[in-house]
């Protein structure tokens, strides 16, 4: 599906979000770059998540399996932690995080 696509399907449903998963591959200007390709009436309601170089490293690192890292991430979200998220590899996600938590947190964990 292409990226006009998802833009139009987004502007016909006003309360549908979008999170992209996206490895940064260690290159900081990835979310510039990722972020200058969302139009501006949509930015509100795009999040771009990622980890800091290749998922396998965080997998590595944490020593938690792929499932285990969401569920941890997830629980970190819904108990107001930063225990996972704070972890060198993910922590430059801050910023969208707090951006997700007015919009998205309420949705996902009540």
């Amino acid at each position: 599906m292409s990226n006009k696509k998802y833009a139009s399907e987004m502007r016909q449903l006003p309360q549908r979000m979008m999170v992209l998963l996206i490895d940064f591959d260690d290159d900081e200007n990835r979310l510039s770059y990722v972020e200058s390709h969302i139009p501006d009436d949509l930015k509100l309601r795009v999040f771009v998540l990622g980890v800091l170089s290749e998922p396998e490293n965080l997998k590595r690192e944490s020593k938690k399996t792929f499932e285990e890292i969401g569920e941890a991430l997830a629980k970190d979200c819904s108990d107001n932690k930063n225990e996972l998220w704070g972890h060198n590899l993910l922590k430059h996600n801050k910023r969208e995080l707090e951006r997700m938590a007015s919009s998205v947190k309420p949705i996902l964990f009540k």
